[in-house]
């Protein structure tokens, strides 16, 4: 894609009519909205590749959602969706594609990129994860002294772990009873040795997963789980026989000890944080098989069409990103709650996160010239009904406006009693709790009712009051199945690159990854033992902790061990 200046986002007729769309809202309330509208809810609510979006619960009307269509208009929205479909370059820092979508393409369709098909690259990997995943199922491929593996430990960080990790969780009623998965990403000791602690080295697989084979926290990992392996009988000819690796650099994953045929590949077109759909996502297809792995894909295919062909108006990741971008803008929203109100998608914010905050969270325009509006806004969130006893009670009467996606499933795997009944209740009475509020006036009726003297209610109707007014999205989905986990998480891609196209950034680099990570191998070394000669190179404070850390802490001298 040849790339066109955007004009600047805040200087537009359309922008203007926004503003005046939020100055003719901001005085409104929901309950006025819905009483009203008898019609609201069906008019906001839409259904696509197996999920229902409510999107009623919002600060909006027909007005405001025809000056946001008019802005995405503006912004050439569709035709960068066209782009990111058709394998540009809308990756421009990096001068590369970005085809994610392409991971989950049929075989039966093509994805040209300089007129390459990239397809049967993607369909012959595949191939190969299910010979893999079929033979490490039906103990065909053992470790050392013939044992079937037990225990798969995925060693990656970032979108090698936070992806196939929150997965393989979402879909624990599917997993393969003969086979556990851990994942390991943090490069504090405890978190491998934790892992380790429990396993038994006969019948252990390793998975590394680092797109560059370079990644500090996953080598030095990786290293540590080798060392366990051969101390605990393994040989180093064993360690191509439970050592697998995903990257795109395979002289690397060789020199380290893993047989070039256990090497998988990945490639520059691909994203970390995009690519559970690819061989990194080899944790899931041994955790789940290959043919529910083929049924995630096939939900987030379906999720793409809809994204690809649905008008604007009728688009779910398109209305989602407008809305985001409404109240970041114009109501001050500086972040945004995922609260799904599922036991296994419990890891599923922090996945969000990162794909929202390291795709959007950028300070300047794809031509280098800084912007002066908000772009990414903080993500968080946690599992459903436990979050309501913690941080809702700013949710509903903070001084922060916070949007709110619930997600839902309206079966359970667990049918416990009136377990999913309840949790269901829950969460609509959240939903509705934001919108509605509670009035001063209703507070006191209530407390008098349950015979509080007046004087009394008075007193505290205001510390009851709840303002109301707080926008929410509902999504539900029939159950968390790999279909439906596979259209979930697609939205959310497509909805984070929307936001990027209207910002005009661009969503697919991550430049402020790397200043951390230079700087850690620089302080690294002044922390060996004759680091600390010399000029300080570091301000005072790094200096100082640096010293600290040698002189207290556990150095190359072993101190403090």
């Amino acid at each position: 894609m040849t790339y066109s200046p955007l004009p600047p986002l805040t200087d537009s007729p359309e922008w203007d009519a926004l503003r005046e769309q939020a100055e003719h809202l901001r005085p409104r309330h929901m309950r006025d909205l819905f009483a009203e509208d008898p019609d609201r809810y069906p008019r906001y609510t839409l259904e696509a590749a197996g999920l229902l979006l409510d999107y009623s619960k919002n600060r909006i009307t027909d007005s405001s959602l025809a000056a946001l269509m008019a802005l995405a208009r503006s912004r050439r929205l569709e035709e960068r969706i066209g782009a990111l479909f058709k394998g540009e370059r809308v990756n421009t820092t990096e001068n590369r594609p970005a085809l994610h979508a392409a991971l989950r393409t049929p075989e039966s369709e093509a994805v040209t990129v300089e007129g390459q098909d990239v397809v049967p690259e993607v369909h012959h990997t595949l191939r190969r994860m299910e010979t893999f995943v079929g033979q490490i199922h039906s103990g065909q491929w053992r470790g050392m002294n013939g044992h079937p593996f037990t225990d798969v430990v995925s060693i990656g960080i970032g979108g090698s772990f936070l992806g196939p990790q929150m997965v393989s969780e979402a879909l624990r009623p599917y997993w393969h009873d003969q086979l556990r998965c851990h994942f390991v990403a943090n490069i504090d000791g405890s978190d491998i040795s934790d892992t380790l602690r429990h396993l038994d080295p006969e019948t252990t697989l390793f998975l590394v997963q680092s797109k560059s084979f370079r990644t500090q926290e996953t080598l030095a990992n990786a290293r540590a789980a080798r060392e366990w392996f051969v101390e605990n009988g393994g040989s180093q000819e064993q360690v191509s026989r439970h050592f697998v690796a995903v990257t795109s650099q395979q002289d690397e994953a060789e020199r380290f000890g893993i047989a070039r045929d256990n090497v998988f590949p990945m490639w520059d077109w691909v994203g970390g944080r995009y690519s559970l759909w690819s061989a990194i996502g080899l944790p899931i297809a041994l955790a789940v098989g290959m043919d529910n792995f083929r049924s995630l894909l096939a939900g987030a295919h379906a999720m793409d069409e809809h994204f690809r062909t649905a008008p604007l108006e009728r688009n779910i990741p398109v209305i989602m990103g407008l809305l985001g971008l409404w109240y970041s803008h114009f109501f001050d929203a500086h972040s945004h709650a995922v609260l799904p109100y599922d036991h296994f998608l419990k890891s599923l914010p922090a996945h969000l996160q990162q794909l929202d905050m390291e795709s959007n969270g950028k300070q300047v325009r794809i031509n280098g010239t800084p912007v002066d509006y908000p772009t990414g806004p903080v993500i968080w969130g946690g599992a459903g009904a436990n979050g309501q006893h913690a941080y809702h009670q700013l949710l509903h009467q903070g001084t922060r406006l916070v949007p709110v996606d619930f997600i839902m499933p309206l079966h359970s795997h667990n049918p416990l009693g009136d377990h999913h009944r309840l949790l269901f209740a829950n969460c609509l009475s959240q939903s509705q709790a934001l919108m509605r509020g509670k009035i001063d006036e209703e507070a006191f009726e209530e407390m008098r009712a349950e015979g509080m003297p007046e004087e009394k209610a008075r007193e505290l109707a205001p510390h009851k009051a709840i303002p109301g007014n707080k926008p929410s999205n509902t999504l539900l989905l029939d159950r968390v199945d790999p279909k439906g986990l596979g259209a979930l998480i697609a939205l959310y891609e497509h909805k984070v690159f929307v936001q990027g196209a209207l910002w005009d950034i661009d969503s697919f680099d991550q430049w402020g990854v790397e200043l951390g990570k230079q700087l850690g191998k620089t302080i690294e070394k002044r922390l060996e033992a004759d680091g600390g000669q010399g000029e300080p190179r570091e301000d005072s404070s790094t200096t100082g902790l640096i010293q600290l850390f040698r002189e207290r802490g556990q150095g190359i001298s072993g101190a403090g061990k």
